[in-house]
C-alpha cells in the first residue's frame, strides 16, 4: 500500500444512492463509508479537482431502478464545471458513457475512486480508468460493499470487508492502494475549459 500518492485531479464517486447506504438495504458500516466519501468531495471541490458523481440505472423492480427513491444520490452535488452526474447502466462507469470525455476535456491524468461495490462497480470503473491510462487511487475505507452470501458445497458466508478487500487486490500492482480516504489529496486539473 502506497501511504501517500501524489495529488489526483478529480474524485469517481460511484454509485453512492439510497438504496445502497441508507435504511435496511444499506451496506455494512454505511455510515463510516458516507463519512469518508463526504470528505473527499469536501477536499476535492475545496482544492478545484472534477467530482462526477456516477449514477446507476437499475433494471425494473431493482433497488436503484430510476425514479424510486432508491435510485436517487444520496449525498448533495453542486452541479456546475468542476462537478457533475453521470448516468449509467453497466458497472464500468466508462462504458457507454461521457466519463471518458470529461475527464479528458478536464485535463485529467490521476483519479480516486470511490462508493459502492467494490466488486462491481468501483472494481470495473477502476480498472477500465487503469486501461486507460489513468493514474488510480483507491482508499481502503472509501468504498464498501454487501456480505457474499453462502453458496452449498462452494463457501461460507464471506464478510463484505474481505470482499473489499479481494476486489483491491484484483487491481494488480498498478492502482494506488491507500489504508485512509486522508491519504488522498486533489489538485485542479490543468486544463483550462471544462465540459459540462
Amino acid at each position: 500500500m502506497t501511504a501517500l500518492p501524489a495529488p489526483v485531479t478529480a474524485l469517481l464517486v460511484v454509485d453512492v444512492q439510497s438504496a445502497f447506504v441508507a435504511g435496511d438495504t444499506a451496506v455494512p458500516d454505511a455510515p463510516r463509508l458516507l463519512d469518508r466519501v463526504t470528505d473527499l468531495i469536501g477536499r476535492a471541490r475545496e482544492a478545484g479537482a472534477l467530482v462526477v458523481h456516477l449514477q446507476n440505472d437499475g433494471p425494473a423492480g431493482e433497488p436503484d431502478e430510476p425514479g424510486t427513491p432508491g435510485w436517487e444520490l444520496h449525498l448533495p452535488v453542486r452541479t456546475g464545471p468542476a462537478e457533475t452526474v453521470i448516468r449509467k447502466s453497466e458497472d464500468d462507469g466508462f462504458e457507454e458513457t461521457s466519463l471518458e470525455a470529461e475527464l479528458r476535456a478536464a485535463g485529467v491524468r490521476a483519479l480516486a475512486v470511490c462508493g459502492v461495490m467494490s466488486e462491481m462497480c468501483v472494481l470495473a470503473t477502476a480498472r477500465r480508468a487503469l486501461e486507460l491510462g489513468y493514474r488510480v487511487v483507491l482508499p481502503h475505507d472509501a468504498h464498501a460493499t454487501y456480505d457474499i452470501p453462502a453458496a452449498p458445497d462452494i463457501s461460507d458466508v464471506v464478510p463484505a470487508a474481505m470482499a473489499s478487500r479481494v476486489a483491491e487486490w484484483a487491481l494488480g500492482d498498478e492502482v494506488d492502494i491507500v489504508a485512509r480516504a486522508g491519504h488522498v489529496s486533489f489538485a485542479t486539473p490543468s486544463a483550462t475549459t471544462r465540459r459540462h
